[in-house]
């Protein structure tokens, strides 16, 4: 344990060293070390040192503002410790104590070597309170690599150096702070930025002026500048680089993934858009402006990923639409997106190749939409002919439909047009259908050609699935009448002989003459061709149905007597004038229809009624038959000839429609005269009478008839006249059969 009077001499001693110039400070040493306790001295120069040292630091660290202060005093006495070396050296020439003006000089020189560290460090408090991180950065190099190292071992300076790595690892912290900060308000406002870039494409088209990148105005982009300078100032640039991209990556991930309801309303495609665009906006911005953050490499690794998602996500999606005003909202947002995105560089050939794949779904949204309106338009029509009372409705008609008559425009008002209301819906909605394609088609960047023949095709879908299938339904609907399927012959007609005017209307439309080279043409014509067909073989099928009902009626008897009296003209039967009564009215419906199609008409019910009569006669059901039914009928197919030669429709030549029962009236001849002779005799012959009975049909009544004349014979076995017609009928048989054997051989 030192004594009293140790201690005090080494407290003595530490003051002395501590106010004692350096130059002087030697005897004072040398008499420590004369003395016994020089260990224990040194153990307490070690304290005092250390207790020297926390001042220091907490002067440097906590206290800094005074420190500040006192720096900026030690500045002003840098100018009058300047003036005092001067006036001391001036004065040392008077003095002869060389001493002080080394202790002036020395101290003026370590201040002139200590006084740019504290300048500098002030300054880089200064900066870290300002949050001016990347200036700071540069103050630490400069403080690190050359104020330090010319101020010497100060124990000061080894605290300042020793703080220098924490002081960098902070401000790399904060800078990656300001970053994730900034990657986090992108992300959220990509949306924003999206819609801003697609606002300046609108502009853009409507003014025709080029787009300008203003939506980095959006954005404050300084966080990344600032980090990518600091982390390449530290060394670690490769370090950011990676977690730059593989947080971008991260996001565009989010960014590409669509909600599952975006396919109910256009907003959710729109915010999807947005998100995308807003981000290849950023990306595109930070490419061009960074230094190598992002390489176009990069960009178009990660575009091209996210074009494959957008592609797939847009097909899945727009599957679900079913609403063709919602898919042309569509394709406008996607030729918005792809002409924003193309405008900063980004290849878009894949969104156009799907806008024509979503076309094609448009497509037959289009003819599903259309196959309801034209199903209205047929169920409300009367398919009754227009009328029209003044010239100002003519006039509207004839401007909704391309119709031209000379003869109906002579004529007075009130009157008809021919066909029925649904003519000039029909025609106005294909030109609907026409005008919603042309839509679609739109600001494609496809050639007035590719357009053309897009509406084309899509127009003849229209005509020949659609309407076709329409019209097949309006005709093949229950309760249609023969008026109704007259009108519709009539209506398809003049739809048919409008289908030129709706080339032309193409044509005006897209440029493109009709006649060009590859042109595609319109299936209208085969479309209404079809239609009316269906409509006549429609009417064909009635009118035979109809008059199958009245022939039910029929109610022969077979086995009926020959009337007495040669000179009794018989009445033909009740079905049969009822039967002529209808067709005469139905054919005085025929008026309008194109004359060929109300000659087959009656030429088909003319041959349905004879075929039909025969029938009968011929029916395995009817064993027996008698000669006095066969004048019946005799008496009924000659009011089926006076009607044929009264001339129910206009336009046959001479007896042509006579033909029709021409087998029927021969077959009745034959067996009413009974001129068998003449037959067998000049069968095969071109100027045989009875040309066309066929010797089957004949042999097969004549037996019908030996039927009856047999039972007559048992009934009336002593009645010679019988028993000779049956000879005679026996007799005519087997030449029938000789004559069939002689033939078919």
């Amino acid at each position: 344990m030192a004594s009293a009077e140790t201690a005090a001499e080494h407290e003595r001693i530490l003051r002395e060293i501590e106010s004692t110039d350096t130059n002087c400070i030697g005897p004072t040493l040398r008499s420590v070390y004369d003395g016994r306790e020089h260990g224990l001295f040194v153990e307490k120069l070690d304290a005092r040192i250390r207790n020297h040292d926390r001042d220091i630091e907490k002067m440097c660290n906590h206290h800094y503002q005074g420190f500040v202060d006192s720096i900026t005093e030690l500045l002003k006495v840098r100018g009058e410790a300047q003036k005092l070396k001067v006036h001391t050296l001036t004065h040392t020439r008077s003095h002869t104590h060389v001493s002080h003006h080394q202790n002036i000089a020395s101290t003026v020189e370590k201040l002139s070597l200590c006084l740019p560290v504290l300048e500098t460090y002030s300054r880089l408090q200064e900066q870290m309170r300002a949050k001016r991180y990347y200036p700071a950065l540069r103050t630490l190099e400069q403080l690190e690599q050359t104020c330090l190292p010319r101020a010497g071992r100060y124990r000061f300076c080894s605290i300042m150096a020793d703080n220098i790595p924490h002081l960098r690892t902070h401000i790399r912290d904060t800078a990656m702070t300001q970053l994730k900060d900034f990657l986090e308000s992108i992300r959220k406002h990509s949306d924003k930025i999206g819609e801003t870039a697609i606002r300046q494409v609108i502009v853009a088209l409507w003014y025709r002026q080029k787009k300008s990148r203003q939506s980095q105005e959006l954005v404050d982009f300084s966080p990344v500048y600032r980090c990518l300078h600091i982390y390449t100032v530290l060394g670690l640039r490769d370090e950011f680089e990676n977690y730059y991209r593989k947080q971008r990556r991260k996001q565009a991930r989010l960014v590409l993934q669509p909600h599952s309801n975006m396919h109910e309303t256009l907003d959710g495609y729109r915010r999807y858009f947005n998100q995308i665009v807003g981000f290849f906006v950023v990306e595109d911005h930070v490419l061009h402006t960074s230094q190598g953050l992002v390489n176009r490499v990069y960009v178009e690794e990660l575009w091209e990923l996210a074009l494959s998602k957008i592609v797939a996500a847009l097909r899945t999606h727009s599957s679900y639409c079913d609403n063709p005003d919602l898919v042309l909202d569509l394709k406008n947002l996607i030729v918005l997106f792809a002409d924003t995105l193309q405008g900063y560089g980004f290849p878009v050939s894949q969104l156009f190749d799907m806008l024509l794949e979503i076309h094609e779904q448009y497509g037959e949204i289009l003819l599903k939409r259309w196959n309801l309106t034209f199903r209205q338009v047929l169920d409300q029509d009367n398919y009754s002919p227009i009328p029209v009372s003044t010239e100002q409705e003519y006039k509207n008609y004839t401007s909704m439909f391309p119709f031209q008559d000379p003869e109906l425009e002579k004529l007075p008002f009130p009157k008809k047009l021919p066909f029925s209301e649904f003519v000039p819906k029909v025609y106005n909605q294909l030109k609907e259908f026409i005008y919603a394609c042309l839509k679609y088609s739109e600001d494609l960047h496809l050639s007035s050609t590719e357009v053309d023949d897009m509406i084309r095709k899509s127009t003849n879908l229209l005509l020949s699935r659609t309407l076709s299938h329409c019209l097949q339904y309006a005709i093949k609907k229950k309760n249609v009448g023969m008026a109704e399927l007259v009108q519709v012959i009539i209506n398809t007609t003049h739809l048919e002989q409008s289908c030129h005017f709706l080339e032309e209307f193409i044509s005006n439309i897209t440029n493109v003459p009709p006649d060009a080279i590859n042109s595609t043409k319109l299936y209208g014509t085969s479309t209404f061709k079809d239609a009316r067909h269906a409509a006549e073989a429609e009417i064909y099928s009635s009118l035979n149905a109809k008059i199958d009902q009245f022939l039910q009626l029929a109610d022969y008897d077979w086995m009926s007597p020959l009337q007495s009296g040669s000179n009794l003209q018989l009445q033909p039967s009740d079905f049969l004038i009822d039967l002529i009564t209808f067709l005469q009215s139905t054919f005085s419906v025929f008026t309008n229809l194109p004359g060929k199609v109300a000659q087959t008409a009656c030429m088909s019910a003319c041959k349905h009624i004879s075929t039909s009569l025969m029938q009968l006669l011929l029916d395995p059901e009817v064993r027996q038959i008698s000669i006095g039914v066969l004048h019946q009928l005799d008496a009924d197919v000659r009011e089926c000839e006076g009607f044929a030669r009264a001339g129910p429709v206009a336009g046959f030549q001479g007896d042509t429609l006579l033909l029709a029962f021409s087998d029927l009236r021969q077959l009745l001849d034959l067996f009413t005269q009974w001129d068998w002779s003449s037959y067998l005799a000049d069968y095969g012959k071109p100027t045989c009478k009875y040309l066309r009975v066929n010797p089957h049909a004949a042999l097969a009544l004549l037996e019908k008839m030996r039927e009856t004349s047999r039972k007559n014979v048992v009934f009336a076995q002593f009645r010679k006249s019988d028993r000779d017609r049956h000879k005679l009928i026996d007799t005519v048989i087997k030449q029938l059969r000789n004559l069939i054997a002689q033939h078919t051989s």
